[in-house]
């Protein structure tokens, strides 16, 4: 996995939610407190997650074969999508479920310093975890917000953390008010309610993962920047005078395909064609390094098919006054 994969923030983070998951389930057996449960579960499930993008990430590091031509840098998309049915069913719904009970049978919590110590504990390290990965994500999101960052990132990994840590320390905040309150006023079912919070919470953060790896399984085009470099980088305005049509799509996070009609002149020799496709070629690799597969189809512009806009083939990144042939 390269380092825009962000490793380091998924190792910090598989590290903490073991620890974490640990201290939490050992709390739950000293106090009988459900929110305590439902975050040992919601630490383990996260661990489970954080092992499955490291998974993701060295299975897509295997060579392409004829089965697979264009290779498995998609297996980053498949994994990150797993984690979020993760999230959903054993953090999410379990929570629910757990919560739903305990409001209907309450109990006072025993032992509660094991709760409160541990959440304060869990707090600082995922605390850590988050700020990891916040300074991984700040390495390559440039000037984009986050939710731009979490909605256009290719690699899905470090959205993947950024959120699982966010919902963390959400979740902690929101398991030790429910303790608290069932410690302060003597009603268990504040545990209760604190733990249907922490699993709807999941629930959601699982919907919006599952939303943006869809995305990218589906197959998303290279961003507006890189687009615009390599329509830049395809015209020498000598012998590839325009772009008729263009395609982009990511392989990988970091392996894109493109496929594009180009105009040449009409008088060119066979020689010449092959010579400034290679060329074109060249380029596209020199400003885009991600664009891995290229595909360059010549022809002659036709300006009376560009002026009536009947080309058919214009795709929705190409510009519709150049899209005769």
């Amino acid at each position: 996995m390269s380092a825009s994969g962000g490793t380091k923030a998924i190792v910090a983070a598989l590290g903490a939610n073991l620890a974490i998951a640990v201290a939490k389930f050992v709390a739950f057996l000293f106090s009988g407190s459900s929110s305590m449960l439902a975050e040992s579960v919601h630490s383990l499930a996260d661990s489970g997650n954080q092992g499955l993008l490291l998974l993701g990430g060295k299975k897509a590091q295997r060579e392409a074969t004829p089965q697979h031509p264009f290779g498995y840098g998609r297996e980053r998309y498949i994994y990150a999508f797993l984690v979020s049915i993760v999230l959903f069913s054993v953090g999410g719904m379990f929570a629910v479920y757990e919560g739903y009970e305990k409001i209907k049978h309450p109990h006072e919590i025993e032992a509660w310093y094991w709760p409160v110590g541990v959440l304060v504990f869990a707090i600082i390290a995922e605390g850590f975890s988050f700020r990891t990965a916040i300074k991984e994500s700040n390495e390559t999101r440039g000037s984009l917000s986050w939710k731009e960052f979490i909605r256009r990132a290719k690699a899905p990994e470090l959205p993947v953390v950024l959120l699982e840590d966010f919902g963390a320390l959400i979740g902690l905040v929101l398991a030790l008010a429910g303790v608290g309150l069932a410690l302060g006023t003597g009603n268990g079912v504040w545990d209760g309610i604190g733990t249907l919070c922490i699993g709807t919470l999941l629930i959601i953060i699982a919907i919006v993962l599952a939303a943006e790896t869809k995305s990218l399984l589906l197959g998303e085009a290279a961003g507006t920047d890189q687009v615009d470099k390599i329509k830049a980088a395809v015209v020498d305005g000598e012998t590839v005078t325009r772009i008729i049509h263009m395609r982009t799509l990511h392989l990988g996070p970091e392996e894109l395909l493109v496929a594009a009609k180009i105009a040449v002149q009409h008088d060119d020799t066979a020689t010449e064609v092959a010579n400034a496709i290679n060329a074109a070629e060249a380029r596209i690799r020199e400003a885009v390094p991600i664009a891995r597969v290229i595909y360059l189809e010549p022809d002659i512009f036709n300006e009376a098919a560009a002026a009536a806009g009947t080309n058919p083939a214009t795709a929705p990144d190409a510009d519709p006054a150049d899209s005769g042939h």
